[in-house]
């Protein structure tokens, strides 16, 4: 059985044990899970049916001679992102021969990273009233992996707080993960006074921004 994440492993166990084979196979019928888990075949199309529900399973008939058409199954993308991924360490990996051949190249692929994030960021924010600027690019941040939330204070300030570093594996190594993200949020919200007010990187449990709009300068003369 391959190594699973804890979200998977959460899973009952026979149910987890049909998500692994069919990671294996690619796709299987009920007969052919039941045979090898030593199920009996109605005990796992009750399983089946519970992870389809789940948004885990997809089913798709075959017709293979005469008779019923029999029912397969494989893993949705759902499913599949149970499983582990070593992303993190590839891409420390990666830019860690990166900065070996050229340091300054590093902090190039973060500010282009920045500007493809600032680019589609500003498509969904613009023209929308300054709260709902900070509310858009909160839910931007959670759906980028940050679990993200906005609060608005009693100052008239927000903060918006990032309760998963999405990147923390790269940002323990390279310092220019945290300094890009803080750039990004500044300039997301160019009428804004942007302050990071707590940092994983130094100690605390989230990474929070007090977001205040900036105020107008007096006109000339005034």
């Amino acid at each position: 059985m391959p190594v699973v994440s804890p979200a998977l492993d959460q899973l009952p166990a026979t149910r987890r044990a049909i998500l692994c084979q069919l990671k294996k196979r690619g796709e299987a019928g009920a007969d052919d899970l039941a045979q090898t888990l030593g199920i009996t075949a109605s005990g796992i199309r009750q399983h089946l049916g519970a992870l389809e529900q789940a948004g885990f399973l997809m089913a798709q008939d075959h017709r293979e001679g005469p008779g019923r058409p029999r029912r397969r199954y494989r893993l949705t993308a759902q499913a599949d992102a149970l499983f582990p991924r070593a992303y993190a360490e590839l891409t420390n990996e990666l830019l860690t021969y990166v900065q070996d051949e050229d340091p300054a190249l590093v902090a190039r692929l973060f500010e282009k990273r920045a500007e493809r994030r600032l680019h589609g960021t500003l498509a969904r924010t613009r023209g929308l009233p300054f709260r709902e600027q900070v509310r858009e690019l909160a839910r931007i941040l959670d759906e980028d992996g940050y679990l993200a939330d906005m609060q608005e204070n009693a100052d008239g300030s927000f903060t918006v707080t990032e309760h998963n570093c999405a990147v923390l594996s790269v940002a323990l190594q390279y310092g220019h993960a945290c300094g890009s993200e803080l750039g990004y949020i500044k300039a997301a919200l160019p009428t804004a006074e942007v302050t990071r007010i707590a940092h994983m990187l130094s100690g605390a449990h989230v990474c929070a921004y007090r977001i205040r709009p900036r105020e107008e300068e007096p006109p000339a003369g005034a």
